[in-house]
């Protein structure tokens, strides 16, 4: 079991992750032979906010709440 970051550290990669592309966005056209390696360190942060209770697919709209879409179910 790993132990939990920091408020301020935790703070300060879903920051970084909110910057981050989508994986779904990454490419070997836009990013070339690195491109692996993009997705990588993609998965390697989305494992970290797991692994610190947050969902990735709502660090953005933590973030940034004046650029996040209103959802409805």
């Amino acid at each position: 079991m790993t132990d939990k970051m920091n408020e301020d550290a935790l703070m300060a990669l879903k920051i970084a992750f909110s910057y981050m592309p989508k994986a779904i966005e990454v490419n070997k056209y836009e990013y070339g032979e690195r491109y692996t390696k993009v997705l990588e360190h993609i998965e390697t942060v989305r494992e970290e906010l797991l692994a610190n209770d947050v969902d990735p697919e709502e660090v953005y709209g933590e973030i940034n709440p004046d650029n996040t879409p209103n959802s409805c179910y």
